[in-house]
């Protein structure tokens, strides 16, 4: 049988968290994640990275508008009627969507402070501003010559000022998006963000009052409203190189989704020059409406992918909150409930030990010294130490015992949700997971739940185990078999450095774990579920080449029809 590929290794390092931040341990019985340093904190767009399917979606789109371009080109020379109000609607709508990705970005630079995304904000800013204001100086728009400027070329001075500006942002985010040291999460972020928006609005402001007032001192892109001059086509040229270039470095530096949907608005943005420098270079032609429908497209759909993926990201953490939550109550249940049976059936023996020493003593002390009893007085002891250790021993073992579910479920369901739960941190962690699923096995007698805790511990223990080895050896396998008789069986591998020999016998063990802040509880509890359902859990394999365990589970039985 094939392998399947299921999750495929990250393209790249940028979505990489630094590595020395993290602990490098061997997996044991805690089922936790790794406690994480606040730089390491994954979930933000900007730090995930594309998969095959958003990239197959990214495929598609771009050709879509490659084919919407090639369809519009012979007619772009065509005129139209002018429609003055059609730039203060579409770049008022232009305006808001830039304006509240700039904003998505800001609050993802607030859970994770990166200054490549101050500046990928910046640029939308930039953009917004300028858009909107272009529609102040438009002749026609809200005013015959505009409400600013002078009226043809004002216009023509802020589109360029745009279109240098964003890609310009887009530049300096693909140069520092792999820089580290920001700053942390705190009061400091909020002041970046501030100073941020500050200067942007500052330049914004300063660069309008050039071109709008003193207008006479630059030189001109239009004769008059409607028609260019060469050194408006220039411009058009000089703009499109511009915007290949950031295309270009961003390209060749891509590594996330942020940076793959950045290209498609690079990409989108494309038409407004082309259209100006080969098809048509008047206004109110239909090239010209048609290019900057092109830029409103490429707005949109990066703000749609913000939203879209950040609800993903939200349902998953959900989703990992919840399990947290629930492994955390069951582990300080079965904490109390150790530590309440221990307190209430040791007081007793502990009692009468304390009473027969106490006893003791004071014949021993007493100026006619009593040592007739003596010999009873530590034999009780004795007897009550023995009577302790026992009921230790059976608090051991009523707390590995739980409660049968019956049930049956599906082993290679709970595994492809076990699977789709933790592919965060698969990707995260650059592992490239394999599984090889026989199809139509028979439904195992364990409950649903208790299943996928299990497998849910044994897939974080193997991430963890593999945190040390080099991103490309990092290999998960999730195999399933059926013996033709009575029994399931799923064994997980992972390509960590192995589990040193002298501690295989006791990974099982309540309470024994390699972690710093391990409980090693995780291992115990999975096998305690496993082993009372008359399953099996056991590691047949760890070596340098990794680790495999084994989960052998019984078929249940299929209630007989009527």
């Amino acid at each position: 049988m094939r392998p399947r590929r299921f999750i495929g290794l990250i393209d790249g390092a940028a979505a990489a968290r630094p590595r020395a931040a993290r602990m490098a341990t061997l997996p044991d019985g805690e089922a936790g994640a790794a406690v994480q340093q606040e730089e390491d904190f994954p979930l933000i767009i900007a730090n995930l990275p594309a998969t095959g399917r958003q990239k197959a979606i990214a495929v598609g789109v771009a050709v879509l508008l490659f084919i919407a371009a090639a369809a519009i080109a012979p007619f772009a020379s065509i005129q139209l009627g002018r429609a003055d109000a059609f730039i203060p609607v579409l770049q008022s709508a232009l305006s808001i969507v830039e304006f509240v990705t700039a904003t998505l970005l800001f609050a993802q630079y607030s859970i994770q402070p990166q200054r490549a995304l101050l500046a990928l904000a910046s640029g939308y800013i930039f953009s917004g501003s300028f858009a909107f204001l272009q529609t102040l100086t438009f002749p026609g728009g809200y005013a015959p010559n505009g409400l600013i400027g002078d009226g043809p070329n004002s216009p023509a001075w802020i589109y360029v000022l745009w279109h240098t500006t964003f890609p310009a942002a887009i530049l300096v985010y693909a140069l520092t998006k792999d820089a580290t040291g920001a700053a942390r999460p705190g009061r400091s972020v909020m002041v970046a963000i501030a100073i941020t928006i500050s200067s942007v609005l500052a330049v914004i402001a300063g660069l309008t009052w050039i071109v709008t007032t003193k207008t006479e001192y630059l030189p001109s892109f239009y004769t008059n409203v409607m028609f260019q001059t060469p050194l408006g086509n220039l411009a058009n040229v000089t703009l499109l190189l511009w915007g290949l270039t950031a295309f270009a470095v961003l390209l060749f530096r891509r590594r996330t989704i942020l940076d793959l949907w950045l290209l498609l608005t690079l990409l989108a943005y494309s038409p407004n020059f082309l259209v100006a420098i080969v098809g048509s270079s008047v206004r109110f032609t239909i090239g010209w409406y048609a290019a900057r429908c092109f830029v409103l497209v490429g707005s949109c759909m990066l703000l749609g992918v913000l939203l879209i993926e950040t609800m993903f990201l939200y349902s998953r953490l959900a989703s990992a909150i919840t399990l947290q939550r629930r492994e955390r109550t069951n582990r300080l249940l079965s904490v109390e409930a150790v530590a309440s049976a221990i307190a209430h059936e040791l007081r007793t023996p502990l009692g009468a030990i304390a009473l027969n020493a106490s006893t003791g003593l004071s014949q021993l002390r007493s100026t006619s010294r009593e040592l007739d009893d003596m010999e009873d007085i530590l034999t009780d002891i004795e007897a009550d130490s023995h009577r302790a250790a026992a009921m230790i021993s059976s608090i051991r073992e009523m707390t590995t015992k739980t409660i049968h579910r019956s049930a049956l479920t599906s082993a290679e369901d709970a595994a492809r949700l076990a699977l789709r739960l933790l592919k965060h941190d698969l990707q995260i962690n650059e592992i490239s997971v394999a599984t090889e699923f026989q199809g139509n096995l028979p439904d195992v007698q364990l409950d649903g739940m208790e299943l996928q805790q299990v497998l849910l511990n044994l897939v974080r223990n193997a991430i963890d185990a593999m945190c040390s080895s080099p991103p490309e050896e990092r290999r998960l396998r999730f195999k399933t078999s059926f013996d033709g008789q009575s029994t399931v069986l799923m064994s997980i591998q992972d390509s960590g450095p192995g589990i040193p020999a002298e501690d295989r016998q006791r990974i099982f063990d309540p309470f024994f774990t390699t972690k710093l802040d391990g409980t090693g509880l995780g291992l115990a509890i999975s096998s305690t579920l496993v082993v009372n359902h008359g399953g099996k859990l056991r590691l047949v394999k760890s070596d340098a080449e990794g680790s495999t365990f084994e989960l052998e589970m019984p078929v249940g039985k299929q209630p007989s029809a009527a």
